[in-house]
């Protein structure tokens, strides 16, 4: 799907809707959200909660520690936001989600926008999954204490890649992950720096060598930090890869 003139539609489900725009308001993100180049609307979950207290969550069934966000509450939340003719991927940040990738996220920022549901406690009834077709999405191999920090990572890879938002396209396209290889090097003034010189390459005019350079060096990176981009296996800094991701729901 391309993206028309209509505005990038962003809506946050969560118990925290202060947290919202947050980083986003500030630098390209924020200077888009003012022209109107998306849209942001963080609603809170507790809205549909139950009771006097609105409450939100109840114990696991079977037991254990925590407690699970209701389904009947989060289908409320998402009913409500939504309309019959809301055609905008529903994605829930889990620790079990498929891995956010450069590739998701572009498909994400070339169609009509996304509501993202920020979860928290211990997970989130795995019938709401099922019953309003949410796209569970991991930002790694870590937990945090709930979706909100990963919803921020999603809505800000997508809204840098939509038009006019960063000043040369360029920058979009000669990055980490595009292409499968990690970025290039850097360099700029001065041309020397505590015995470390930028290379020669760099300064002949050569455009033609500059690019072979370049490749060669994204390549490089890319066998030694992330081979498993190019299919070999993933180096494992920490000793041992967790199967968690970014938060508890």
């Amino acid at each position: 799907m391309t993206r028309t003139d209509t505005p990038w539609r962003a809506t946050i489900l969560t118990l925290y809707p202060e947290m919202f725009p947050g980083p986003l308001g500030v630098s390209l993100s924020g200077d888009a959200l003012a022209r109107g180049d998306w849209t942001l609307e963080a609603r809170n979950i507790r809205e549909h909660g139950l009771g006097r207290h609105r409450s939100v969550d109840d114990t696991p069934a079977g037991g254990g520690a925590g407690m699970v966000l209701r389904c009947d509450v989060l289908a409320a939340a998402i009913d409500a936001a939504t309309g019959e003719q809301d055609r905008r991927p529903r994605l829930l940040m889990s620790p079990r989600g498929r891995p956010l990738t450069q590739a998701r996220v572009r498909a994400l920022a070339e169609g009509p926008g996304a509501l993202i549901v920020c979860g928290r406690f211990e997970g989130v009834d795995e019938r709401v999954i099922a019953g309003r077709g949410l796209e569970e999405v991991s930002i790694g191999d870590y937990v945090l204490s709930g979706g909100e920090v990963a919803a921020l990572v999603v809505l800000d890879a997508c809204v840098r890649l939509l038009p006019g938002v960063m000043g040369k396209m360029a920058s979009g396209v000669e990055e980490s992950f595009e292409g499968g290889l990690l970025e290039y090097p850097h360099y700029t003034r001065p041309r020397d720096w505590e015995g470390r010189a930028i290379p020669d390459v760099l300064s002949s005019g050569n455009h033609a060598a500059i690019a072979r350079w370049r490749r060669a060096e994204a390549e490089r990176i890319t066998a030694e930090r992330r081979p498993d981009l190019r299919g070999g296996s993933a180096p494992d800094q920490a000793g041992s890869k967790s199967i968690t991701g970014p938060s508890r729901s």
